[in-house]
Formats: structure tokens, C-alpha cells, sequence
């Protein structure tokens, strides 16, 4: 494994072969935002934003989407995946903000975490964006990334991933991580054969690992 160090570098790296960057979900108010983040589940965030001008110039507040019949939004949504859950979940969250929570989408992970649909992920990434509040979201790049470079075992889970980066970063530089690695993950596979690799960071992350493992 990297040294916590080594991982601060690796991830700057990342930062300075990408660039500024930031989200990719589109969307005008803290309630629009997280029901992009829950249709985002296992989907692309480009089919995300296909989809959510109409969906929301048909539901643009939380009183709008509870009352809304669930086909019509299966029919707005249906080329992202899993809609038929996505659609009910929605739905529901949508009431839960309007009739529960006066509008008003929570700030705190427990909250967000408590609404349908939304898991940690989702509740750390609305956290990060909306509120900029320095939270860590692990989605299939971060946690390929994490993997490939060392930062993490081979069998770590999410929950592992965040906790690791977290543990090593300055607070004010999570935000920008998350995005970074992945915009690297989209650029650069994780997945090459390591004799073939011509990635000059993974190749000095392989290095450094090997010589973690002889100290």
C-alpha cells in the first residue's frame, strides 16, 4: 500500500494532469440536485442531464414531483437506468421534502441518508456540492483508482475507500479530489495489464508500492 503521504501526491497529480473541474449534474436548486444525484445511481451523469430539463420544467419543486403520476415520470426518465425504481423513489422523496421537511433538503447525512433512494454516496455527494461541507462520495472510478494505485486492498469496500481518503486529505481539498479522480477515471483505465501500462502515475504508484512492501 501507498504511505498517506504518497497518496496526498498521487491525488495532486491527478489534479495537475486534469485541472480544474467540478460537477457535472445539472440542476438549479438543492432539491433538483439531489434528485439528479439519485437518478445518477449506476447511470451516467451525461444521461442524467438528458433527461432532467424536462423532468423538471414538468416537477420543478418538491409539491410538483410528489403529486406526480408515476408513469409519466417512468416516460421522462426511462433511458436512465433501473427507472422504474428511481421513479417511486423520487416520488416519495419529493413528499418526504414537501410534507416532512418544509422544503427544505437536510444538511446532515443521517438526514439525506433517510430518504428514499438516497444511500451514502448520495448523501455525500450532495453534501459536498450543495453545501460544501467536506465530505468524501466513493463511486466506481474513485474505488478503481483507490485500488490501482495502492491507496487502498484490492477487497476494500466504498465505505473503506472513503475512510482512507478522508483520513489523508486536507478537509478543504475533498471536494475537489472527488471530481478529480473522476474525470482520471473516465480519461485513464485502471483495468490495463501492468506490462502494458504506459500511465506514468500508476506506473510510480506500482513502484512505490513495491518498495512499501520490502520496508
Amino acid at each position: 500500500m501507498l504511505k498517506d503521504e504518497q497518496i496526498v501526491w498521487a491525488i495532486r497529480q491527478m489534479e495537475d494532469d486534469i485541472g480544474p473541474v467540478g460537477p457535472s449534474l445539472d440542476s438549479r436548486t438543492p432539491f433538483q440536485y439531489l434528485i439528479s444525484v439519485i437518478l445518477s445511481a449506476q447511470a451516467t451523469d451525461v444521461s442524467v442531464n438528458k433527461v432532467t430539463p424536462i423532468l423538471f420544467a414538468k416537477y420543478p419543486e418538491p409539491k410538483d414531483l410528489m403529486n406526480a403520476n408515476v408513469e409519466d415520470v417512468e416516460e421522462i426518465i426511462k433511458s436512465v437506468g433501473l427507472f422504474h425504481n428511481k421513479a417511486r423513489n423520487i416520488i416519495k422523496t419529493a413528499g418526504v421534502v414537501h410534507t416532512e421537511l418544509n422544503d427544505i433538503v437536510p444538511e446532515t447525512r443521517k438526514g439525506i441518508m433517510e430518504l428514499p433512494g438516497a444511500g451514502r454516496k448520495t448523501a455525500n455527494v450532495v453534501l459536498s456540492d450543495v453545501f460544501q461541507q467536506p465530505t468524501f462520495a466513493v463511486d466506481t472510478h474513485v474505488s478503481a483508482i483507490s485500488k490501482r494505485l495502492h491507496f487502498v486492498d484490492e477487497k476494500a469496500n466504498p465505505l473503506q475507500v472513503e475512510k482512507k481518503i478522508v483520513s489523508v486529505m486536507p478537509p478543504e481539498e475533498l471536494h475537489q479530489a472527488h471530481h478529480t479522480m473522476i474525470e482520471y477515471g473516465r480519461k485513464y483505465s485502471m483495468k490495463l495489464d501492468p506490462a502494458k501500462e504506459t500511465n506514468q502515475l500508476i506506473i510510480k504508484c506500482d513502484e512505490l508500492n513495491a518498495e512499501n512492501e520490502k520496508d
